[in-house]
């Protein structure tokens, strides 16, 4: 049996063809209902192991060609479905299995979750002597609740740093206003909502 490119990295169940492609993404924004950005989409496809990067690329590109998915935030490359998307995703939808388009709109909400919790919460790293600064920032919408700076040896901590605090940056907030104003209770129940996570 003869190796074929396309098929690598597509899990069991995964979709091959341009057309099976094109209607899951099709499908994913109709579901999701936000604008996204393609990299996001085709992250989701390859995560679950959906869809071969080439194909999913070449495929976003081609709905966006035919009007099917439309650029509305050129400055941070967001695209949103048209109508002539969403018939495909409504006319075509059940010619993908159910897991599919599942994994696929649950793992794109992740990423969408993901990359709010990083634009709101904003991990700076900058080089200094011997070593790193991390710089972290809380968000509470309009304003900033916490910024620290924390020193690290290397890079590599302090990427452990900035990945850790993205995982969730709400807890270490009340993990250090607990500690900080030494309420026991909230402290107790801080440090079980910590545990549950390591």
């Amino acid at each position: 049996m003869a190796f074929n490119t396309f098929d690598e990295g597509i899990s069991l169940g995964g979709v091959r063809s341009k057309t099976e492609i094109r209607t899951l993404i099709c499908y994913i924004f109709d579901k999701v209902n936000v604008p996204m950005k393609k990299d996001t989409v085709i992250t989701a496809l390859l995560q679950k192991g959906l869809a071969n990067y080439f194909e999913s690329s070449s495929s976003f590109d081609d709905l966006h060609k035919n009007g099917n998915l439309k650029l509305v935030d050129p400055e941070n490359q967001l695209f949103f479905i048209t109508d002539a998307g969403k018939m495909i995703s409504r006319q075509l939808e059940d010619t993908l299995a159910l897991t599919v388009k599942e994994r696929a709109c649950q793992c794109t909400l992740e990423l969408l979750e993901k990359e709010r919790i990083e634009k709101e919460n904003v991990v700076t790293i900058t080089k200094v002597d011997n070593g790193y600064n991390v710089n972290c920032s809380i968000s509470g919408g309009d304003m900033d609740l916490l910024k620290f700076t924390l020193y690290v040896p290397d890079i590599n901590q302090a990427r452990i740093v900035r990945k850790n605090f993205h995982k969730n940056p709400e807890l270490f907030y009340n993990v250090m206003i607990a500690m900080l104003t030494r309420n026991k209770g909230a402290v107790t129940e801080a440090l079980k909502d910590l545990n549950s996570r390591l």
